[in-house]
């Protein structure tokens, strides 16, 4: 169970770096967005390179923030009876949710999105418009995205028969968003 918990510490950390990275993303993509606005209007200038970059960004937070937001147990739930259960029963609920739902979509649409970035690559794919982007970048960051998701599920589920078998403990505690 050590070597499974220093690989989940490990996994904890890349999801960690990529969530802070993620965050100085959404810097980045706020300044270039109020920079392209001030040349289009200061200029009256403007390039579809510009608002793309944009969308790429937003396409890597989200992404890559994504197993960010899974390890600090800030994802979305469908919360009928995990606020009213035991801290034994939360535990088993992320199990069942794990292997059941989040491991097999992850793994499926990583396999699913590999040949999408490779034709694009291939291909070396650009925006259809004018002064567009190549494809490529972003597409590789729905398999990094969802390969990262997988890997953080893997670590979740390490942590989580951990906490069973009285390894370690883990805050079970989900604080519902408001509504």
């Amino acid at each position: 169970m050590s070597v499974l918990l220093t690989a989940s510490r490990l996994i904890d950390s890349i999801s960690q770096f990529m969530g802070k990275l993620s965050e100085y993303m959404v810097l980045f993509c706020c300044l270039i967005s109020a920079g392209n606005a001030i040349v289009r209007y200061a200029f009256n200038y403007s390039s579809n390179g510009w608002l793309e970059i944009q969308w790429y960004l937003f396409a890597f937070v989200v992404m890559l923030g994504a197993s960010h937001a899974l390890r600090n147990n800030e994802h979305v739930r469908v919360d009928l009876i995990y606020g009213s259960v035991s801290d034994r029963a939360k535990i088993w609920i992320d199990i069942v949710g794990l292997i059941l739902f989040l491991l097999p979509a992850c793994v499926y649409l990583t396999w699913l999105c590999w040949p999408f970035f490779t034709l694009s690559y291939h291909q070396g794919e650009i925006s259809g418009n004018a002064g567009g982007l190549i494809r490529w970048p972003v597409k590789l960051i729905l398999v990094a995205g969802f390969a990262l998701l997988s890997l953080q599920g893997l670590s979740e589920l390490v942590k989580r028969i951990a906490a069973l078998t009285g390894h370690i403990s883990i805050d079970t505690t989900y604080e519902k968003p408001l509504q």
